[in-house]
């Protein structure tokens, strides 16, 4: 494939041919093609994955479509969205190292990018639903959230190159009006694509629907992703985004990345993991997963102080954009004034991210994109009273977020919450 043919998907059957003579493939996983292994195992809403294993290795190839594999043909999307994912993940590779897949290929006209096939690692959302308790998935995420967001920032770059990558970015327009409406509105109208467990919490859905103070504030977020041009986000940083094993973590999937609030991706993946924590009810077998709650309770709150500590480290150490200087400050003499300046931008994040991880909740239970933490629960009388307790969650999270001021105080109202009687 040289890259100027027509679009065509690719399929299990002609991945084979089509991908013989790409030298970056063949390099990994053996020239003789006739011997390559190919399966298709996109689970996602949107691309073609292909795992192509060969003599001397594995490979994956993922592909864009023309339009949103979930809904179908009906709803078109452009397949420059793998240009994004393809820079986001340099990108990500350059500021947080190790963290990311590596890149063996890519293929604009094409839409294909063929990476790093990580083995053992399971998606993150999967081990959290068969009660896993993975050692160091906090601190990793942690740790890539803080020097990606950081670092792809006026706080670090240079102006002139982050103007240009904001410039870069800003074209990612379809996906961007995907999260815009199917995440911060659709969930609080009766919008054509949206689901939910019907009958059982068709109650709380009008309730929440009704919500004033709720819809004002999913738009005031709205406005703030839409406005805020902090930093290059991952876009899309949930439990189904990341792959782990005991030892490892890796984040994939960027292609919603743009420049946006730092405090999205944080707000994000700390709200799937207190779904994952509402969800676990609905997954116990032998015995109850009191133990994996708090896990999961745990694991945010390390993640949030990793992501502090190391934000922090990297302020003192790494601020060299045109933000905050440190003529203002450090070179000065006034060190205490770059704290205090530090102090409030933690607190933005905080605050903000609180309000992110509440519509977050909502828009996989009442919108379009669902999850597993919950579409996998069977029985829908628990599947809706652990959907219920998460709904109740998440709206008080987003209304009240500047009146909360710990991770302590959000994690002991989700823990009163699931002990409550539901609907």
């Amino acid at each position: 494939m040289t890259g100027k043919l027509p679009f065509e998907a690719l399929s299990v059957e002609t991945l084979a041919t089509r991908l013989s003579t790409n030298e970056a493939l063949c390099a990994k996983i053996g020239k003789d093609a006739s011997a390559w292994k190919v399966r298709e195992v996109g689970d996602g809403n949107l691309n073609l994955v292909f795992i192509v294993e060969g003599a001397s290795g594995g490979a994956i190839v993922k592909q864009a479509l023309p339009y949103v594999r979930l809904v179908g043909d009906s709803w078109p999307l452009p397949l420059k969205r793998s240009f994004f994912e393809y820079h986001a993940l340099t990108r990500q590779e350059a500021r947080a190292p190790g963290s990311v897949p590596a890149i063996y290929y890519f293929d604009e006209v094409q839409a294909l990018i063929i990476m790093e096939y990580l083995s053992p690692h399971i998606i993150l959302r999967r081990a959290l639903i068969e009660g896993r308790q993975l050692p160091n998935i906090a601190r990793d995420i942690g740790l890539f959230m803080a020097r990606t967001l950081f670092r792809g920032s006026d706080l670090s770059m240079v102006t002139k190159e982050r103007k240009a990558d904001l410039a870069l970015f800003a074209d990612n327009v379809e996906l961007c009006d995907i999260t815009e409406n199917l995440v911060f509105s659709d969930p609080y109208f009766d919008a054509k694509m949206n689901r939910h467990t019907s009958p059982q919490l068709d109650g709380l859905v009008a309730e929440l629907r009704a919500d004033r103070d709720l819809k004002v504030e999913a738009q005031r977020l709205k406005h703030l992703f839409t406005a805020n041009a902090e930093t290059l986000l991952h876009g899309d940083l949930h439990s189904g985004s990341i792959m782990v094993t005991d030892q490892e973590t890796r984040m994939i999937d960027p292609e919603f990345a743009f420049y946006g609030p730092m405090a999205f991706d944080v707000g994000m993946l700390l709200a799937n993991f207190w779904m994952s924590f509402f969800s676990q009810r609905g997954h116990e077998q032998k015995g109850m997963r009191d133990a994996m709650r708090a896990y999961l309770l745990d694991v945010v709150v390390e993640t949030w102080a990793v992501f502090r500590t190391e934000f922090s480290h990297l302020w003192r150490t790494e601020r060299t954009g045109m933000l905050y200087q440190k003529s203002l400050f450090e070179d000065q003499g006034d060190r205490l004034g770059a704290e205090q300046a530090l102090d409030h931008v933690l607190h933005q994040i905080w605050t903000d991210l609180l309000g992110f991880a509440g519509i977050e909740v909502h828009r996989r239970i009442l919108g379009l994109a669902h999850n597993a933490d919950f579409e996998t629960i069977a029985d829908e009388d628990l599947r809706a009273s652990c959907e219920a307790k998460a709904l109740k969650f998440g709206r008080h999270i987003a209304v009240n977020r500047r009146q909360i001021h710990s991770i302590d105080e959000v994690n002991n109202l989700a823990a009163l919450i699931e002990q409550e009687n539901s609907i």
